[in-house]
């Protein structure tokens, strides 16, 4: 009785500190928001954290960009870098062999000469951000003048060459509030990246898909890379994070520097009623029905997971993602929520927004086709991508390499169950005036037996047979074989710029885009205006997010702590289950230390792209790393709440167990200056 009485005493004095919204941008970190943020723990000042001027002086100077995926930080002064499992899990995946199944087994280079190098894989690191908003305004109004195409590609081009010629450095153009703003970020850039260490998914992602979202969570999810100098050397960063085990505890200041990529809060309530009602069910139906199948495949066959739980790692990201964000569009109000605030501003605001609804009405039925068209034929299988490079590959006889190694990452007994659902959807709910005349042939002798055409199309096809593949492998395939192959013909006979016509003469030249910007600038405008203080959306640039650790608000009378622990690893183990197996290994290792924390919340804002950003104490220490959200949280895209969204992070401590204990890399736990 005690400690549930502390847990609510907890509980309430985490929601009276209300949590502050925002990804801020890093280099506009004023004295009010600095004030702010030491208001509620923080002891540095605003310089500590981002400083262009004193090179390897602030926190931002460790914190790296993943390829704008994912984030990631230095932690040693040998170019140790720290992200998430789940961000290496494609590279950790392109090595693994079945003699050698690092998802499984995990990664443990125990010396230097044992680091893989990735190929093709970048780092970026932030050097600065400058305002070129009149730069970029002045460059579009001096190439009208000339008659010059100004589309923003067009302007990026130009203006990045110019700023990359000068600094010596990568730069990228950023457009913030539909061009309210422009800043250009100027990054120096990393080329020899090698993987050090990745735990095997049974650690880092226990729970896998099922606690997806979820809280309580119980994942080890970290991976480690090297960055090395172009001499070939371990690069020694102007700046580390200085890693804490002195821990944490509730109501405890922290911070999030990473860089989110994509948010839409400054959408309307058209458009995000739209989502909610239209596309959403459509997307998450679909992408959760092929999940199915490839999970009855890979249950099956450890041949079929190693080649697809890559592929199935994302799709059910995107497809819980989706259910979730669903869900709590509705369960929020997000869209009247919205609605209101836009007949509160009244105006411009709120004719734009209805002016956007009315949009929306017009190309529903439409946008309802095109969903459907582009979740079936588009992406619904790996073979019709295949199918969509060899249409579009200009050799007049036989393949790229590229395309044919395609094939080694598929299985066509997948692939033809996949295929049969998408053919049957797209059929049954695309609007029939878009069918080819094939596709239209196909329906008049086959009617709704849509596996009978699927199986027409797949032995007719040199795409599906070994006799077909061989000769496209030797060469033999003619550009005009290609063209006329049936089952590449069905999937590329109908063109997404077929749905995108319509809907450009339904929506005409005022479209949903362009009201869309207009709606964006008028906001920030009216909102600046008023004086307040307002962040853009996120766009993979570098932001920072102030919080606390914090307890999740009680969901119909279930309270959950603000922490897990290995206890509750061992309570959810479960040998008959894939995601909840364990090895013996880790089950007498867990058993030994049942108290070690494993993943704690915090009410920090984050979104996509802050996966492996570092989560910091009020000294800029690290203590963790941002992993997921709870499904509560799922909104955030549109809008955030603060009762509800939190970030879930791995505690820095079980990584530093995980690395000593179960992976014995002396070598590492020296590097990082931590006793044994």
């Amino acid at each position: 009785m005690k400690k549930i009485t502390t847990i609510l005493i907890a509980a309430l004095f985490c929601l009276k500190m209300n949590a502050d919204e925002g990804m801020w941008m890093i280099h506009m970190i004023d004295s009010a928001l600095e004030k702010k943020m030491q208001e509620r723990g923080l002891v540095l000042s605003a310089r500590e954290i981002y400083n262009a001027d004193a090179p390897g002086a602030s926190l931002s100077d460790a914190v790296v960009s993943m390829e704008f995926g994912c984030s990631g930080s230095f932690i040693s002064d040998q170019g140790l870098v720290i992200t998430n499992h789940h961000c290496a899990y494609s590279d950790v995946h392109a090595l693994s062999t079945p003699e050698h199944n690092y998802l499984e087994e995990g990664f443990w280079a125990m010396t230097s000469q044992e680091e893989i190098r990735i190929p093709n894989k970048s780092i970026y690191l932030l050097k600065k951000v400058v305002d070129v908003t009149d730069e970029v305004t002045s460059l579009i109004s001096s190439e009208k003048e000339k008659g010059h195409v100004t589309g923003m590609r067009r302007i990026s081009s130009i203006l990045e060459k110019k700023w990359s010629s000068e600094s010596g450095l990568e730069a990228i153009l950023s457009s913030y509030w539909s061009g309210s703003k422009y800043y250009m970020a100027l990054y120096e850039v990393y080329r020899d990246i090698r993987l050090v260490a990745a735990p095997p998914v049974s650690m880092a992602a226990f729970g896998g898909d099922i606690d997806n979202w979820e809280w309580p969570q119980h994942k080890c999810d970290f991976a480690l890379y090297r960055v090395y100098s172009e001499d070939g050397t371990p690069l020694r960063p102007g700046k580390k994070l200085d890693i804490s085990i002195d821990g944490y505890k509730l109501g405890d200041y922290t911070m999030v520097i990473g860089y989110p990529g994509k948010t839409n809060r400054y959408s309307s309530s058209a458009e995000v009623g739209f989502k909610e009602k239209v596309t959403l069910p459509i997307t998450t139906t679909l992408r959760g029905k092929q999940m199915e199948i490839i999970n009855s495949w890979m249950n099956k066959d450890d041949s079929i997971r190693l080649k697809y739980s890559d592929y199935f790692f994302t799709l059910s990201n995107m497809q819980e993602l989706g259910c979730g964000e669903a869900l709590c569009f509705k369960r929020f109000n997000v869209a009247s929520s919205k609605r209101e605030m836009e007949a509160d501003f009244g105006g411009k605001i709120q004719e734009y927004a209805e002016l956007m609804r009315q949009k929306y009405a017009d190309v529903e039925d439409n946008e309802f086709s095109k969903c459907y068209f582009r979740e079936t034929l588009i992406r619904g299988t790996r073979i019709g991508l295949i199918l969509r490079k060899a249409w579009n590959s200009h050799q007049q006889k036989g393949l790229p390499d590229h395309i044919l190694n395609d094939y080694d990452e598929i299985d066509l007994r997948v692939e033809k169950d996949l295929m049969s659902y998408s053919i049957g959807e797209y059929l049954k709910n695309v609007d029939s005036s878009y069918f080819s005349e094939s596709q239209k042939a196909l329906l008049e002798k086959y009617g709704t037996d849509y596996q009978a055409i699927t199986d027409v199309l797949w032995c007719r096809s040199i795409f599906t047979s070994e006799e077909g593949i061989e000769r496209l492998k030797s060469g033999e395939v003619t550009r005009e074989e290609i063209l006329h192959d049936p089952l590449a013909e069905f999937i590329m006979s109908v063109k997404i710029n077929d749905f995108n016509a319509v809907e450009q003469e339904k929506e005409g030249e005022y479209d949903i885009f362009n009201i869309r910007k207009d709606y964006t600038r008028e906001l920030y405008r009216e909102r600046l205006d008023m004086g307040i203080v307002q962040y853009p959306d996120a766009n993979s640039t570098m932001r920072i997010s102030y919080g606390q650790v914090c307890m999740l608000e009680p969901r119909d009378g279930v309270i959950c702590d603000w922490k897990t622990t290995t206890a509750g690893i061992l309570e959810k183990y479960d040998p008959s289950s894939y995601e909840f197996s364990l090895n013996d290994r880790l089950i007498g290792l867990y058993e030994k230390e049942t108290g070690l924390t494993v993943d704690f919340l915090t009410d920090n804002d984050i979104t996509g792209g802050n996966s492996g950003s570092p989560v910091l104490d009020s000294r800029g220490r690290l203590i963790g790393l941002a992993f997921d959200g709870n499904k509560e949280s799922l909104a955030s895209d549109a809008a955030y709440i603060p009762e509800y969204n939190r970030c879930v992070c791995v505690d820095i401590r079980f990584i530093i167990w995980a690395l000593d204990k179960y992976a014995g890399m002396d070598r590492i736990i020296s590097e990082l200056g931590l006793s044994r």
